[in-house]
């Protein structure tokens, strides 16, 4: 069980979960496993799972902890069914029936992750060309959503295909890159907000900057259309934001063999963290393998 908690926990890592959560996670699977004792997670159904119940309590943990627990478990077993490990999440039903429902920002449900395809068809059948820009630059780069409201027209180099974003509490310099499908809708934007005297990339319909809500909006709505999100359901995993564009994002270019200090760089972390490792990357090296990696959509 050792070699799936660590393959979990490293792709939370790239889906940017912070060190503290990843260790949380870490430990909650650690005592999961000491449970089982030797049992093959992959074959847990509701009597192992209401045993751990009866475990957990045995340990004097409060019921906040123990759904904590199932919440970090859950999340480990919808990476497994994601991964092909698994054929389904058997803490589902364990967890409706025993503990209280999911709630709208459960950290341990797993977050939204859609196949190329599927960014495919939300960013095709997107028709607005502002927002089929935003959902594309998000899916590209990765970027959060703070990010993106900030960005001027002046920040985005459609020479270099490149774009450097304003300085932060964690990075003073970070650059991001884009690719040619990004490209040519940032062009077709750019023509159609011609005149406007705002210098900021992204407009709402009064001419002003576009929000954080703005842009939750139109991915959220772009999102639905799709098909990939269920605004009815209190499962996390059935919910699109923006935030699930950057997990797309630092996921794929991961399963395509981009180098994990690459992807880093790139996702923004904290150089204060790792100085060493981010001190020799070459930006041009770091261009041409996101181009490598990044995956085409058709558009």
């Amino acid at each position: 069980m050792d070699r799936l908690i660590d393959a979990f926990l490293q792709d939370m890592e790239l889906s940017g979960k912070s060190n503290t959560t990843a260790l949380h996670y870490g430990y909650c699977l650690k005592n999961y496993a000491a449970y089982l004792d030797g049992r093959d997670p992959l074959h847990a159904d509701k009597e192992t799972l209401r045993g751990f119940i009866a475990y957990l309590k045995a340990q004097e943990k409060t019921t906040k902890t123990i759904e904590n627990y199932f919440s970090v478990i859950s999340s480990f077993y919808e990476y497994l069914v994601f991964e092909g490990k698994a054929a389904a999440n058997p803490v589902i039903a364990v967890r409706k029936r025993y503990l209280r429902r999911y709630k709208d920002n459960d950290d341990g449900q797993a977050r939204k992750l859609i196949s190329v395809e599927d960014m495919s068809n939300l960013i095709n059948s997107t028709l607005n060309v502002r927002d089929k820009a935003v959902i594309t630059l998000l899916a590209k780069t990765g970027i959060r959503r703070n990010e993106l409201v900030t960005l001027d027209v002046s920040d985005v180099d459609l020479i270099e295909n490149a774009i450097r974003l304003k300085p932060t509490a964690k990075r003073t310099n970070r650059t991001v890159f884009f690719d040619d499908e990004c490209a040519y809708l940032l062009r077709r934007w750019l023509k159609v907000r011609e005149g406007s005297a705002n210098p900021a990339l992204f407009l709402n319909m009064e001419g002003e900057r576009l929000n954080r809500s703005g842009v939750y909006n139109l991915v959220v709505e772009a999102a639905r259309r799709a098909g990939l999100h269920n605004p009815e359901s209190k499962r996390l995993e059935d919910h699109f934001s923006p935030h699930a564009c950057r997990h797309w994002y630092c996921t794929h270019l991961f399963r395509a063999g981009m180098r994990r200090e690459y992807i880093k760089e790139l996702r923004g972390d904290s150089r204060k963290e790792a100085f060493d490792l981010y001190n020799h990357i070459d930006l041009k090296e770091l261009k041409e393998a996101y181009l490598a990696c990044i995956p085409q959509l058709g558009i």
